[in-house]
């Protein structure tokens, strides 16, 4: 398989939205500047949910045309209803992703409806934004486990992507919503979707690092073939509507790990930390992700890189 891994950046989103600290709209264009300067090339910027929803991200329609236009950088947005649909396009969006989950429990916790119902609401998005001519991702959280009905079996997470594609989606990403995942059911699941019609290209994973396995699950997708992985620099994030769940795999452990695997990807690991340290200044909190705390490492002179202390770029 190809030796080119993209990273997919979901902090300035996922990062953000669960958090009780209030961002101010020039510190999160500060922070997607970073990120964009750092060589992220997709970067999933806001959500066009309800402002009364999830209010972190209730200034999505201000942020979204003044975002950074650098050569070649996607900013998606998550949108989920035609409502969504006409504020992102009328703020300029060019891509977006859609969202539902593997079980009743959870989407109808989280967006008060059925894993269907949810499936429905997204069609007309989509079919909009295929006319437009918009790149279209679809995520299927809890497609390891739900934290209402326990473990969830590869074949159902399968099954509703399979609509998501059916619907027009580029790209189909499954979520580790609560991090309960291991490398061997990443594995299998993959398997499984490639099985049932999905092309590697065009899968992607979203592992949350709640029990310390999100990096053994990059591993384990790599060896399966997947080559896109979601990350957030400072490993910010969660779901508001999962209990128990913490960060996200942090970017800059995410980084790391791939340069020391041979995996190219075009992100510069010191401009991840200088994005992650911001971000996490921003919120009052340090900086608790492995790399974050001791930096890279430079293997031809042994010397640290971006370690914690160190001036950084922003």
């Amino acid at each position: 398989m190809p030796d080119h891994v993209r990273i997919y950046e979901v902090g300035p989103r996922d990062g953000l939205q669960n958090e009780a600290v209030s961002v101010s709209t020039e510190a999160k264009l500060r922070y997607i500047e970073l990120l964009a300067a750092a060589g992220l090339r997709e970067i999933e910027a806001t959500s066009f949910v309800s402002p009364r929803a999830i209010s972190q991200l209730a200034d999505a329609d201000l942020l979204l045309p003044r975002l950074p236009q650098a050569d070649g950088v996607r900013y998606p947005v998550l949108v989920p209803n035609v409502r969504g649909m006409a504020r992102a396009e009328a703020a300029g969006a060019r891509a977006l992703a859609v969202f539902t989950a593997a079980t009743d429990a959870f989407t109808e916790r989280n967006i008060g409806m059925t894993v269907a119902a949810s499936l429905e609401a997204a069609s007309p998005v989509l079919r909009r934004a295929t006319d437009l001519g918009w790149w279209r991702r679809g995520y299927v959280s809890t497609a390891f486990g739900c934290p209402y009905t326990g473990a969830v079996a590869p074949a159902r997470a399968v099954e509703v992507a399979l609509h998501l594609v059916e619907l027009g989606v580029d790209e189909v990403c499954f979520g580790d919503t609560i991090g309960v995942g291991a490398p061997g059911q990443v594995a299998v699941l993959t398997g499984t979707a490639v099985a049932a019609g999905i092309p590697l290209d065009r899968i992607a994973f979203h592992f949350h690092d709640t029990r310390g396995t999100a990096l053994a699950n990059v591993a384990a997708g790599l060896d399966a073939g997947v080559r896109c992985f979601d990350s957030a620099a400072g490993g910010t994030g969660g779901c508001p509507y999962a209990p128990g769940a913490a960060g996200n795999l942090a970017t800059e452990d995410l980084v790391y790990f791939l340069d020391a695997s041979g995996y190219h990807h075009g992100v510069d690991l010191e401009g991840v930390l200088a994005a992650a340290r911001f971000a996490t200044r921003t919120l009052g909190k340090p900086l608790t992700t492995k790399v974050g705390q001791a930096g890279g490492w430079d293997p031809a002179t042994g010397a640290p890189i971006g370690r914690a202390g160190v001036a950084d770029r922003c």
